[in-house]
C-alpha cells in the first residue's frame, strides 16, 4: 500500500479498490482521468498485475505459498526414485560379485602354480640320484621312510641353492700362479669396474650407456706398458673384480679392452659372498699372497673382510676434468718400483684419509721439497726416502 502511494500518487481509496477486486468497472477508470497521465499508467499496471495474480492464486495475493506436500517432495527431480535406488544397488552388487570372481581366479592360479612347483621339486629332487648306467646311488637318507627321504632330499637341494646365492661359486677364484720359467707379475691389482673405470649414464637420445673415465688407457699403459721394471715386464697382474652381474657388465669390459691386453682375469658377482644385503669380496679366496694384493674400490661394504688390502677412493660421477687415474697410476707404480714387501702397511696408513690419493700427492710434494733442500737427488736416496714417506 505504501509503495503504491509513493510511486503513483493515487489516493488510498482508489488503491484499496484496485487490490480488493480483480474486476474494475469503467467508472474507476473515469475517476482516474483527473490525475496525471503517469498516475493512470501506473494504476493500469497495478490493475494488470492484480488480475494476473488473482487468476493464478485462489487465496490472498499477499498470502504465503502453501507448504509442499510429502507427495510433491517424493516426485521432486532432486530426490531419487525407488527404481533408481534399486538399479544402483544392483550395479554395486554386480561390481562386488565381479571383484570376488577375479580374486577367486587369482587364488586358483596361485594355488595351481604352487602345487605345480611342489610337484616338480618332488619329482626332480625327491628320488635318489642315479649314475650313468641308471643305477641308484645310495645316500644317507636311504634307510628312512619314503616321505622323510623325499622331504630331506628336497630340503638339502634348497640349502644347496641358498649356498649358491650367498657363497662364491668356487673355492679358488684365480688359478695357481704360473711357475718358472713363465713370468708371474709380483703384485696383484683388483679393480672395481663401475664408477671406477666407467660410469653409467642415461640420456633421452641414447638411453643407458657407459662413459669411459678420463685417462683409462694411460692408466693401464703406465702399469703394464711404460711402467715396467728393468726386465721390461708388467708390474701388476690386473684383475677386474666387480659385484656386478657378468651377463650385463662383461660386454662392457670387452669393449674397453678390445685387444685383451689390460686384464688378466675377470671376476663377477658369482665370486662374491652375500652378507647382510651386500656382495662382499673375500680376498682370502683369491689364491694369492695377500701381502702382494691391492684392491681399489669405492664401496667400503664390498671389501669389509679385507680392509687392510683395500684403497678406498671416492666414486667417479662422470665429470670430464677428473685426473684420479693419473695420480693412482703414480701411486701404484711407486709401490711396485720400490718393491714394498707388504702392501698392507701402506694401505692401512692411507686408509685414515678420506681421499688417500690426495694425501699421497701431498706427501710427494713434501718429499720433493726435502730432496731440494738436501740437494742430492740420487736414485738410491730417492727410493729409500720414497719408501719411508709411505708410512708418514
Amino acid at each position: 500500500m505504501m509503495i503504491t502511494r509513493h510511486l503513483c500518487r493515487i489516493p488510498s481509496s482508489v488503491c484499496q479498490s484496485v487490490f480488493q477486486t480483480s474486476r474494475t468497472t469503467p467508472s474507476c477508470i473515469k475517476d482516474l482521468s483527473k490525475y496525471h497521465v503517469s498516475s493512470l499508467v501506473c494504476g493500469l499496471s497495478l490493475l494488470d498485475v492484480s488480475r494476473r495474480y488473482s487468476s493464478t492464486s485462489k487465496g490472498s495475493p499477499l498470502s504465503p505459498l502453501p507448504p509442499s506436500s510429502p507427495s510433491s517432495l517424493k516426485s521432486s527431480p532432486l530426490s531419487p526414485s525407488p527404481q533408481t535406488s534399486a538399479s544402483s544397488s544392483q550395479e554395486d552388487d554386480a561390481k562386488r560379485e565381479a571383484q570376488w570372481k577375479s580374486m577367486k581366479i587369482g587364488f586358483y592360479v596361485i594355488g595351481a602354480s604352487t602345487g605345480a612347483l611342489l610337484a616338480y621339486f618332488i619329482y626332480q629332487y625327491g628320488p635318489p640320484q642315479k649314475d650313468e648306467n641308471g643305477s641308484i646311488i645310495e645316500d644317507e637318507f636311504m634307510g628312512l621312510p619314503l616321505v622323510q627321504q623325499y622331504s630331506k632330499r628336497i630340503w638339502k637341494q634348497m640349502v644347496t641353492y641358498n649356498k649358491m646365492i650367498k657363497e662364491p661359486s668356487r673355492d679358488k677364484l684365480l688359478p695357481d700362479p704360473v711357475p718358472f720359467p713363465y713370468y708371474q707379475p709380483p703384485y696383484t691389482l683388483l679393480l672395481e669396474f663401475r664408477d671406477l673405470l666407467v660410469h653409467p649414464e642415461w640420456t633421452y637420445n641414447t638411453g643407458w650407456r657407459f662413459k669411459k673415465r678420463p685417462f683409462v688407457d694411460e692408466f693401464f699403459e703406465t702399469l703394464n706398458g711404460s711402467a715396467t721394471d728393468r726386465n721390461n715386464v708388467p708390474l701388476f697382474e690386473v684383475v677386474i673384480f666387480t659385484s656386478e652381474s657378468g651377463l650385463s657388465i662383461a660386454p662392457i669390459i670387452e669393449a674397453l679392452d678390445k685387444e685383451q691386453k689390460y686384464f688378466y682375469f675377470k671376476l663377477f658377482r658369482d665370486s662374491t659372498e652375500f652378507i647382510d644385503g651386500h656382495h662382499v669380496k673375500n680376498l682370502h679366496l683369491l689364491n694369492r699372497d695377500l701381502s702382494k694384493v691391492i684392491a681399489v674400490d669405492w664401496n667400503p661394504n664390498s671389501v669389509s673382510k679385507n680392509r687392510e688390502n683395500v684403497l678406498v677412493i671416492p666414486p667417479w660421477k662422470g665429470n670430464d676434468d677428473d685426473r684420479t687415474l693419473v695420480d693412482l697410476a703414480v701411486f701404484l707404480r711407486t709401490i711396485a718400483v720400490n718393491g714394498v714387501d707388504d702392501v698392507r702397511e701402506v694401505m692401512i696408513y692411507y686408509s685414515q684419509f678420506d681421499d688417500p690419493i690426495e694425501a699421497f700427492n701431498q706427501n710427494q710434494i713434501k718429499l720433493r721439497d726435502q730432496m731440494k733442500e738436501l740437494q742430492s737427488p740420487t736414485v738410491s736416496r730417492f727410493g729409500t726416502s720414497l719408501s719411508s714417506w709411505f708410512k708418514r
